[in-house]
């Protein structure tokens, strides 16, 4: 089987989708599936093995270029397509261009008009590039930005085309009111010619049902899936060589991108709380921090000056070795997000190395943590609670650990990289199958 997976780089960030769209194609091709990873807008930015085509489609440069003159629209291919080449990309997202949703509303919509509106040479250089040079048995979309491709996809490809969503919402309910209606509206009426959509939580299932008007029934359920190579040692182990190095000092910690979306406000808040009441703590910081946030990280950490050297802000791990060893560092991982998460990628990647986490109870958290069994939850926007759930792990190292290890455990049974492959494949051949029965039956009338 041939999928070919449509993705959109992340403006130069490392970014949660990007990175598990490229985990999920290394375990399909692991299962012996060929792959195609296509980026859109920007190059893929990813902390392993990067498995996408050199090719970027509706590069960023001139998707903006189009929608702002006619002019440049106009052009042919060959005196723009530069703009589009990996490398001059990159160079562009160095300097801020810009992917907040708040600025790119007119943007939105014309990139849903699809073959109708400004971005008609582009949804066309797509569509042949996987119909004439793919020929996949299978496509799916990362996201449902993607959709305005959808109709004339359809048009020439007669297999199954799928939609990944995770997290499509925090970005259409950034636009203006008026752009987020009117976006809403588009990607229902177009999204409705998807064969089926994926999602990693039965919470998102039920939400973006509702949220995008689409049938419950064709929803399916992919459990998130990590490149596990590093993840190992024992709870029992790293918790006894982080006691001694660190002098009995629990580290909290938090890996996530820098926004207001993840809560880092929320657990600096509690953390001031917890450190008056448990000196032996320290929270220890790391994630990709966008341009769009900068104001953001400066407050908060204007809030972190009393905390002196129990507060450290470690940035972004350049690679995968590098976040593995981040994340062994901590004895707890708390990211409070006020934002109901679609799928939660950071609670696998801890419970992978037998930490523990501590989440709001909503969203893919609740479903996480009690699959695993490796964390413990509290009421939502509830900081009081959340201070109470990580003053009882500091202090009851025994619990720490005895989380951590069926959190390990439930990881590597539930949440591999084989688990992800296999319902993958299993959804993709039913649908195959449903195709062909539908063919055979319309040939034979």
């Amino acid at each position: 089987m041939h999928v070919a997976i449509i993705t959109a780089g992340g403006a130069g960030m490392f970014c949660g989708s990007c990175m598990h769209d490229n985990t999920w194609a290394r375990s399909l091709m692991n299962a012996g599936a060929e792959v195609s990873l296509i980026p859109t807008y920007t190059p893929v930015r990813v902390d392993e093995e990067n498995l996408s085509t050199e090719r970027v489609f509706f590069g960023g440069i001139n998707v903006y270029l189009d929608h702002q003159s006619r002019v440049w629209r106009a052009l042919p291919k060959w005196m723009k397509s530069w703009l589009d080449r990996p490398g001059v990309i990159r160079l562009a997202t160095r300097f801020g261009v810009s992917n907040d949703a708040k600025q790119l509303g007119e943007l939105t919509l014309a990139m849903l008009e699809g073959e109708s509106g400004p971005h008609a040479q582009q949804v066309e250089e797509l569509v042949e590039f996987i119909c004439r040079d793919l020929r996949p048995d299978v496509v799916c979309f990362s996201n449902a930005l993607l959709v305005g491709a959808l109709k004339r996809l359809k048009e020439r490809f007669a297999g199954p085309i799928f939609c990944t969503l995770q997290g499509d919402d925090i970005f259409l309910d950034s636009l203006a009111p008026t752009f987020r209606t009117r976006a809403i509206k588009a990607i229902s009426e177009r999204a409705a010619e998807f064969d089926g959509f994926l999602v990693h939580s039965e919470y998102y299932r039920d939400f973006m049902s509702e949220y995008l008007s689409l049938p419950r029934d064709r929803f399916h359920k992919l459990p998130l899936g990590i490149d596990l190579n590093g993840h190992n040692g024992t709870p029992e182990k790293a918790h006894a060589v982080k006691r001694i190095a660190n002098n009995d000092v629990v580290t909290i910690g938090y890996f996530a991108r820098i926004c207001p979306e993840k809560g880092l406000h929320v657990l600096v808040e509690a953390f001031s709380e917890l450190r008056r009441r448990r000196p032996n703590v320290r929270l220890v910081v790391g994630g990709y921090l966008g341009k769009r946030d900068e104001q953001y990280f400066a407050d908060v950490s204007k809030s972190t000056s009393a905390l002196s050297d129990a507060f450290q802000f470690a940035g972004s791990p350049p690679d995968h070795a590098s976040k593995v060893e981040l994340l062994k560092s901590f004895d707890v991982l708390c990211v409070p997000a006020p934002y109901r998460e679609p799928k939660g990628l950071y609670v696998v990647e801890a419970l992978a190395n037998g930490v523990p986490v501590v989440e709001p109870d909503h969203g893919a958290f609740r479903e996480l943590v009690a699959s695993t069994n490796g964390g413990l939850l509290y009421p939502p926007g509830d900081v009081g609670e959340l201070v109470a759930c990580l003053e009882r792990l500091v202090v009851d190292r025994v619990l720490r650990i005895e989380l951590g290890r069926r959190g390990q455990q439930a990881v590597r049974t539930l949440y591999s990289p084989e688990a992800m492959a296999a319902r993958t494949l299993q959804v993709f051949e039913d649908a195959l199958s449903t195709k062909h029965t539908a063919n055979s039956s319309r040939a034979g009338s």
